[in-house]
């Protein structure tokens, strides 16, 4: 298939056409041998005497290769190239929102990093969740942060450096010191209104039970299923615990179930990195994308016609000129 990058320069096409026949002919005065008796003798000879302008015509085949090499370098200037066949590949390409806890015991220092030393929950969080963004080339991601309150951290984006930032610059109790679940999950729905994309996907992270929301769990894990919102939930911390250092992994069980998602606990920093790596197999949403098809330049032929115009031009003109001097 040839298509023309400039397409818009074909219309120079006939500018030639309309030069010749909206221009007036061009005139130059030249020296003549002026005699007093030309009349007579173009009465006397039956010449019809008209203005002194003489109008000199090409033939045809002049013509036609002006023509040509008009036409062939305004071709080349359109930048003509070849289209190869499309191809399309097979991508995962979905909006995926995350929700990280922020309450006070995001804090505690329980959590065995890959070499098995303790360290902070949120720590090793962080840097499960920076890895698992930085993977997401043809995702969209969106962060939100809950404690007290449920706020958004980045909407979405494919700009995943900045994501990654956002999160880095999270801390413990900065959304306040309890764990607001449901409004975590309306946050995320309200946000995935504005989403064009199917398959919504909201994976929700904490370390404790539910004790101030607005809106409950179980509601908003309703409102995200009617909203076609699947929310994946990943439990760590202790389930056995008092208080805010309960993880409730019955709620996160039904909030998952409802939505379509998936519930996953975590006890360690390498169960949590197989957690995400298991829910990006599970929302995997394969779409075609197709790739830009490969491009060959074709100016050298319009341009190559233009010469070898050209030259049977300038051969042309020397015959005529040898033929003229032999008859000299």
């Amino acid at each position: 298939m040839i298509v023309f990058k400039h397409l818009w320069l074909l219309c120079l096409l006939p500018l030639p056409l309309l030069l010749y026949f909206l221009l007036p002919a061009f005139r130059q005065k030249t020296l003549a041998v002026r005699i007093p008796f030309f009349s007579l003798a173009a009465e006397a000879s039956g010449a019809k005497v008209a203005a002194g302008s003489q109008v000199y015509r090409k033939g045809v085949l002049d013509v036609l290769l002006a023509a040509l090499v008009w036409g062939a370098l305004v071709a080349a200037l359109a930048k003509p190239v070849a289209l190869g066949e499309p191809v399309t590949e097979q991508i995962i390409t979905r909006d995926i929102m995350l929700a990280i806890d922020l309450s006070g015991s995001m804090e505690e220092r329980d959590f065995p990093d890959q070499s098995g030393e303790l360290i902070g929950r949120l720590d090793a969080v962080k840097g499960v969740v920076s890895q698992y963004i930085a993977e997401r080339q043809n995702d969209r991601i969106g962060l939100i942060v809950f404690g007290s309150r449920a706020y958004l951290q980045a909407p979405f984006t494919r700009d995943l450096a900045s994501a990654e930032q956002l999160l880095n610059d999270t801390s413990v109790s900065m959304a306040g010191p309890h764990t607001a679940i449901g409004d975590a999950i309306g946050l995320a729905i309200k946000h995935f209104e504005s989403s064009q994309v199917t398959d919504k996907i909201l994976i929700l992270l904490t370390d404790g039970a539910d004790t101030g929301s607005r809106m409950s769990p179980s509601n908003a894990a309703h409102v995200a299923s009617q909203e076609g919102l699947k929310v994946f939930t990943i439990g760590i911390g202790d389930e056995n615990g008092e208080g805010q250092y309960r993880v409730d992994f019955d709620t996160l069980r039904k909030i998952a179930a409802t939505t379509g998602g998936a519930f996953y606990s975590a006890e360690d920093s390498d169960a949590l990195t197989n957690v995400y790596q298991e829910i990006d197999k599970v929302a995997a949403v394969e779409s075609d994308l197709p790739v830009t098809r490969q491009e060959t330049s074709l100016v050298h032929w319009p341009l190559a016609l233009a010469l070898l115009v050209l030259l049977v031009a300038m051969l042309r003109l020397w015959a005529s000129a040898h033929k003229v001097r032999a008859l000299a």
